[in-house]
């Protein structure tokens, strides 16, 4: 018997009359209105108008629910078109089963076409939204504490998951929380780029793209450690193969874009008014503000020099009384003589 561990639920889904409340899509909920509230404020912080990232977010969410969900359906597509499997469980979203590469994969596609209608360059809003999208992962994967899914080997460390459900092949037990693991990941990654985005000025994408390589980096260790059905190529989970690829392709972003497009963008979203009282803008607003002090100094400096010769001229005789008085001397003795 274990004495410490962290017990399962005894049901994923509550009832409010008739309608169903399900603890996975509660977290997906969750996750996502925090996504795009700090999204939001870090678009702000940059110079854009409060609302866009909520406006390009009602493209990006739908397109990554959905693609999130093919990704599932196609890299586990026995559980649905097997022998004695009803394929009508494919579209039971509720249920579990979302595949982050393809949510993130789509949802960039819906964010894309929806930064186009509102005039804004994707990879500006890439950055805003990326440690809130961490963030989210991280609310997210406690939808798979409800649901008694993907959890690792068997342990009896204090912190094990108790998995009390038999269904869909479970043994009851004591195993790894991957879940929690890549949950307390994804907090740290989320920081991660805050951080590195304020240290460095990330800029042009770079910041999404330190998301991704820092949260590939975490997902293919986790990966190794869990135990549920997936494909292998080589002897290696799928996913971790994914893993490598995305970071690989993330790094080189990385490098390339700081050689081509060093610094950061001075203007996110066209025609928003800057309010550099706030977050980040008030930092890159103070630079702005120090070099804009100093050179109308060195303006007025040269209007003086060069407009206005004739006073600087008459300036420099009053220096020299003894001269002036020396020619006055020589001007009375001229007449006299």
């Amino acid at each position: 018997m274990e004495l410490a561990y962290i017990p399962s639920p005894s049901r994923g889904v509550l009832y409010l009359g008739p309608i169903p409340l399900r603890g996975y899509a509660f977290c997906i909920i969750i996750g996502v209105f925090v996504a795009v509230w700090l999204g939001n404020k870090r678009w702000v912080a940059r110079g854009g108008r409060p609302g866009t990232v909520a406006d390009i977010a009602v493209w990006a969410v739908p397109f990554g629910l959905v693609g999130g969900r093919l990704y599932h359906v196609i890299t586990d597509y026995e559980l649905y078109f097997s022998p004695g499997r009803d394929w009508v469980d494919a579209f039971k979203v509720w249920e579990g089963g979302l595949g982050i590469w393809g949510a993130i994969a789509l949802g960039a596609l819906g964010a894309w076409i929806g930064a186009r209608r509102r005039g804004v360059a994707m990879p500006a809003y890439a950055d805003a939204v990326a440690p809130g999208i961490a963030f989210a992962q991280a609310i997210g994967r406690w939808g798979n504490w409800f649901n008694q899914e993907l959890y690792g080997h068997e342990t009896h460390l204090p912190w094990a998951l108790h998995i009390t459900s038999s269904e869909g092949g479970r043994v009851p037990g004591y195993y790894h929380p991957t879940f929690l693991y890549e949950s307390l990941w994804c907090v740290g990654v989320g920081f991660l780029v805050i951080w590195a985005d304020r240290r460095f000025k990330l800029g042009h994408g770079r910041a999404f793209a330190l998301y991704v390589a820092a949260y590939c980096t975490g997902r293919a260790w986790i990966e190794y450690m869990r135990v549920d059905d997936a494909h292998h190529i080589l002897g290696v989970r799928l996913n971790v193969w994914t893993a490598v690829v995305v970071f690989l392709l993330a790094v080189t972003y990385l490098v390339l874009s700081a050689r081509r497009r060093p610094g950061r963008e001075t203007v996110v979203e066209p025609g928003a008014s800057d309010d550099p009282g706030d977050g980040e803008a008030e930092a890159d607003a103070g630079d702005g503000e120090a070099g804009a002090e100093t050179e109308p100094e060195g303006k007025d400096e040269a209007r003086v020099d060069v407009t206005k010769p004739d006073k600087a001229e008459k300036a420099e005789p009053a220096s020299e009384p003894d001269a002036e008085a020396g020619i006055k001397d020589t001007a009375d003795s001229g007449k006299k003589g």
